[in-house]
């Protein structure tokens, strides 16, 4: 990382999970702590890239702490197998980093049967948290950290309750940006369920990154135009990382939950990812969703 990126402190004794850790950020966000003296389990859906990605974080690093959990966030079954793989193989969690996350240009759907940009982004990463949070609690002091995105001011209208899955309407940005806004409202909520437990939870935006998310064959068109045009005026991975690193190991931010952060400092997000009763809202209708999905 660069030099005014703040210093990490030493991760000693520490176990962080971080999802999506095989690419982009959670591959940089991991070689960081890693290199702090963490020891990091990423996760990936595809064996051979994961693989890989530990190989490389470990090089990068210095570290050969890391290790590797296959799952698909799109595939609730497949989250619940990752978070008993998980359990086994970590006595304690001292941070869960949700890191993965992509956009799409055409609406499809999940294992599910629910609408992927929403089921991946958000529903995954709720259905995994809530499955370690005992382990994390167990752990105390400890965190999670959610990545978000300014795009959530995209979803103008809100998490427009009615038609979650876009099944009216599917316009790409918006759909993201909805499951961005998904991603603060669930880490507002999670922070007041985990009150007084010592496990805090805060969410972030990493900044215009120049990553694989949107240029792995999941968009098309404008969109994969639009991506390929401005990335030479974004930022490296490691650059995007910061703000996810911080989260993850500041002393700065110990006790600090609930807050949307920007460029490692705490930033008010719009008025729709402040609204509470949305927040509570959303968790029940992922719980909903995810006890329906459990049932099919």
């Amino acid at each position: 990382m660069s030099r005014s990126a703040p210093p990490v402190p030493s991760m000693d004794g520490t176990t962080v999970i971080v999802t999506g850790g095989n690419s982009g950020i959670g591959k940089a966000a991991a070689v960081e702590l890693a290199r702090a003296g963490a020891r990091v389990v990423i996760t990936a859906r595809s064996e051979e890239r994961g693989t890989a990605a530990v190989a490389d974080i470990r090089s990068a690093s210095g570290s050969s702490d890391v290790e590797l959990s296959v799952f698909d966030l799109a595939d609730l079954s497949s989250v619940r197998a990752g978070a008993a793989d998980l359990l086994e193989r970590c006595p304690r969690i001292d941070v869960l980093l949700n890191n993965a996350g992509l956009i799409l240009t055409e609406r499809t759907l999940s294992a599910d049967g629910y609408e992927a940009t929403f089921a991946i982004n958000h529903l995954g990463p709720f259905l995994l948290t809530d499955l370690l949070r005992p382990r994390l609690i167990d752990s105390a002091p400890s965190r999670i950290v959610n990545v978000a995105s300014t795009a959530h001011n995209f979803a103008r209208r809100g998490m427009v309750f009615d038609d979650l899955m876009a099944e009216r309407s599917y316009r790409q940005m918006e759909v993201y940006g909805r499951s961005k806004l998904a991603n603060i409202l669930f880490t507002t909520e999670l922070a007041a369920r985990l009150a007084g437990t010592g496990v805090t939870a805060n969410s972030l935006h990493p900044g215009s990154v120049a990553t694989g998310y949107a240029r792995d064959g999941d968009t098309t068109g404008f969109l994969a135009w639009g991506v390929k045009l401005y990335a030479p005026l974004s930022l490296t991975p490691e650059q995007g990382a910061r703000t996810s690193v911080y989260l993850c190991s500041s002393p700065d931010v110990a006790g600090v939950t609930g807050k949307y952060f920007a460029k490692c400092k705490e930033k008010a997000p719009s008025a729709n990812a402040r609204d509470g009763a949305a927040a509570a809202q959303l968790w029940e209708v992922s719980e909903q969703l995810v006890e329906q999905a459990a049932a099919r």
